[in-house]
């Protein structure tokens, strides 16, 4: 056991100790408490390993003023704790955290409790909203109720909180909803003494309010956060209030629906050390006046509709020089680098994405270098040569992401590095043949979308822990060498939009976490009935625009069992559509298009017989793209089952017969192609159909009509063309005589059938009084039916009240 380990497990039998003794002095009905334990002042028995039986010992320990319990569980004995808690006049503190408490007792557990201070009940699962008594207990100055599943609003005690003495409120990572603005005006009360305020990871919404000026002992803000959909958030600018909190040393507004500029008075905030402002939607100019922070160790700004710009004169020189984190995104502030950051001693992390900057990296970045643990300089305009003067030698193992600019050169050997992403700029030159060697620390590498050649170096299988792994949209030819042996947590490999030859190597299915592997606009060619055993976790499967032939793995549901997409189009696959595809539950995306497939859709996508016990196993179905094959049939009829088609392309093909009218029920469906078959017959116009307004993916069907194509389905009717020359050479006297033959049996067979029925009813009762029974037992059947139909319809439609 680990010295740690040595500790906690000390510290919990000085515990159980303790409470071995109360447990069995007072939980004995024949023992009376003592005076020994009646005088117990503090009792902290907190454990993740103790469950409780019995509470009922507690009520005897009156005297307590401080009960520690966290990590105890308490689910079955939560009413049997607040009564004896209840008994306890002088607690000052009580901690309840992880303790699985389901409920908060909606009346106050605290009665007889007028010195109660502070309480902690981090972490449980009450599910329920926060009572009004918690609000009203005047002698709190602590509460904690950090992730424990409350909801709805917090209750405004009618505008104010009688918590004058509070000094810190935790209500984070909940599911509160309100307005900040009631909530803080509510809290008034307090504002002479609040000091910690973490309402982060909640739904709340409104402005902050001028009067959270007044509260000027805060040293601590955390509303981030709260903006988690489209319909929550808090929103408005920074009031200039803020300035007034002089004490204030750490603010955070990241993840709201904040907007306006950001105000010049947060440069009041002398002791501020962290600013976190990510995630809204600011706009303006921040200068040097928003920056007289002498404090200042960590500083985070975006804006979400990059509307914000830094702008420091050039020779600005801080008033902080120990800032060791700055991360701004979409906001403007180049074209240069920003040269202030050259005066911090202790800068560790940088990141300056989509910030407008151009130029080359500058020489005194390389000096501060080894002491930079994450580097993020992506989506800008830099340019010059990878430089290879950078010395990444943090213990820490620093990541480095220079994507999206215009870095030139080849790649660089930093020794330390565990994640490098270089995507999106203009490497050129081959892989450095000892990569994997020398940077043997790496657990992501992304090289796409350069312009290296060569082959793919077989030192990667040095890298041991290398976990994803992206060499795509080069130039990189060769074989694909057997790279991964010595590696087993490679997840993701991405070698598509290369040059690569040869087939795949069988070994590929010794990685026990691959899960993604794309190869698709190669030139690989092979035949893939026996590469893929055993691929258990593989989801994603590309190969699209290779050369690969053969006919499909028969074997697939077996060896790749878990696979989501499996995306094949443009190859030279010949053969059928193995039926094994119906054995795959989590087919997300199916493409076979461009091959040389013939014979008929497998079962599992439509045959009526099969279909409804089938058809479950690809309910994830989204994507199927068959189109440029030789498959023939008929479309199955009930092809409208996979209701969570988005898109649907079988053109060019030689499918036969109508468009199923199930097709209608695919309310999902959002591309549809059918083009170039030898389908017929009125196209459906319900649902989805009636949005289709493209002719060009009916066309190349001579039998279809309807909209939106121009052919009228009245003209494709049989036996038209025949009614118009009778009519032409006015020869309708057979069709008349005809006609009345018809009306004249009609009539003479209702009035028989009509006597014959009613006839009886009226000469027979007991035949009568049956008769009317039946249709009164029918109606009722029929009005139950439309109410439950009804009933059904509005759940469906979301039209029920609550």
């Amino acid at each position: 056991m680990s010295p740690q380990g040595l500790q906690f497990q000390a510290y919990t039998n000085h515990k159980l100790k303790h409470f071995t003794y109360y447990e069995e002095t007072c939980s004995n009905p024949s023992t009376k408490p003592t005076k020994k334990n009646s005088f117990l002042h503090y009792l902290d028995i907190s454990s993740p390993s103790l469950w409780t039986r019995d509470l009922s010992w507690l009520s005897a320990l009156t005297s307590l003023q401080y009960l520690g319990m966290d990590f105890i569980n308490i689910t079955n004995s939560s009413r049997e704790l607040f009564r004896a808690v209840n008994k306890m006049s002088s607690l000052l503190e009580l901690h309840l955290s992880f303790c699985s408490l389901a409920s908060l007792p909606p009346a106050s557990p605290f009665l007889n409790i007028t010195s109660l201070s502070r309480l902690y009940l981090t972490g449980n699962l009450f599910n329920s909203t926060i009572p009004s008594w918690l609000f009203n207990m005047s002698g709190l100055t602590e509460i904690n109720l950090y992730s424990s599943s409350l909801i709805g609003q917090v209750p405004s005690m009618s505008g104010r909180w009688n918590l004058c003495k509070l000094r810190s409120l935790v209500l984070s990572s909940n599911y509160l909803t309100g307005d900040i603005t009631e909530m803080i005006e509510a809290m008034s009360c307090s504002n002479l003494s609040l000091g910690l305020l973490d309402l982060s990871q909640n739904q709340l919404s409104g402005k902050l309010p001028r009067s959270l000026g007044m509260f000027n002992k805060l040293f601590s803000v955390d509303l981030s956060r709260n903006s988690m959909n489209s319909h929550s958030g808090i929103s408005g600018p920074i009031p200039a209030s803020i300035g007034n909190l002089s004490k204030l040393g750490a603010l955070n507004l990241e993840g709201n629906m904040m907007n306006g500029t950001i105000p010049e008075s947060i440069g009041q905030l002398t002791n501020l050390y962290s600013l976190h402002l990510l995630g809204n939607y600011w706009e303006g100019i921040m200068t040097n006046i928003h920056f007289n922070l002498t404090k200042l160790v960590s500083f985070t700004v975006s804006s979400k509709n990059n509307k914000l710009s830094l702008k420091v004169t050039n020779d600005w020189v801080p008033p902080f020089k120990y800032l060791s984190r700055i991360e701004i995104h979409s906001c403007n502030v180049g074209p240069a680098f920003p040269n202030w950051l050259r005066f911090q001693i202790q800068l560790d992390e940088i990141v300056l994405e989509n910030a407008g900057i151009s130029g080359d990296i500058p020489y005194w970045l390389y000096n501060k270098s080894s002491q930079i643990e994450h580097l993020n300089l992506s989506h800008n305009k830099i340019s010059g040569y990878l430089p290879r003067e950078m010395n990444f030698t943090s213990s820490n193992f620093p990541t480095v992401d220079l994507s999206h600019n215009l870095l030139k050169g080849s790649i660089q050997i930093w020794s330390n590095v565990s994640s490098l992403y270089l995507r999106n700029n203009s490497l050129s030159e081959i892989l450095p043949t000892n990569i994997g060697k020398d940077m043997s620390h790496l657990l992501d590498l992304d090289l796409s979308n350069n312009c290296l050649n060569g082959s793919i170096p077989l030192s990667l299988n040095k890298i041991k822990k290398l976990t994803y792994l992206d060499l795509s949209n080069n130039y990189l030819t060769g074989e694909i060498p057997e790279f991964w042996m010595g590696i087993q947590s490679l997840s993701i490999i991405d070698l598509s939009n290369n040059m690569l030859e040869g087939g795949i190597p069988t070994s590929i299915c010794s990685l026990p976490l691959l899960f993604i592997l794309e190869l698709s606009n190669n030139n690989l060619t092979a035949d893939l009935s026996s590469t893929f055993q055993n691929c258990t976790q593989l989801k994603t499967l590309s190969l699209k625009y290779n050369r690969f032939f053969g006919s499909m793995p028969n074997e697939i549901a077996n060896n790749i069992p878990m696979l989501s997409e499996l995306l094949l189009q443009g190859n030279s696959f010949t053969g059928s559509i193995p039926e094994e595809l119906c054995h795959l539950p989590f087919l997300h995306l199916l493409d076979l298009a461009e091959n040389s497939i013939s014979g008929s859709i497998p079962t599992c996508l439509g045959d009526v017989k099969e279909i409804p016990e089938k058809i479950i196993q690809l309910i994830h179905l989204g994507a199927l793209n068959l189109s440029w094959n030789h498959l023939t049939g008929e479309l199955p009829n009930n092809i409208g089952l996979l209701t969570n088609l988005e898109s649907l392309d079988l053109s060019h093909n030689h499918l036969i017969g109508p468009i199923p009218q199930s097709m209608a029920s695919m309310t999902f469906l959002s591309h549809l192609n059918l083009s170039y078959n030898n389908l017929l017959g009125q196209i459906p116009m319900a649902n989805q159909f009636a949005t289709f307004n493209e002719p060009s993916i009916y066309e190349g069907n001579p039998g279809l009509c309807g909209h939106p194509l121009p052919t009228d389905c009245s003209s494709l009717s049989p036996g038209n063309g025949e009614k118009d020359r009778k009519h032409e050479d006015g020869v309708d006297s057979d069709d008349d005589n005809e006609r009345l033959g018809l009306y004249t049996s009609i009539v003479v067979g209702y009035i028989t059938g009509f006597w014959i029925v009613c006839g009886s009813l009226v000469l027979k009762r007991s035949w009568r009084h049956a008769y009317f029974n039946f249709v009164y037992d029918l109606r009722d059947k029929l009005l139950i039916l439309m109410a439950v139909n009804l009933a059904r319809l509005k759940r469906v439609f979301g039209l029920e009240r609550n």
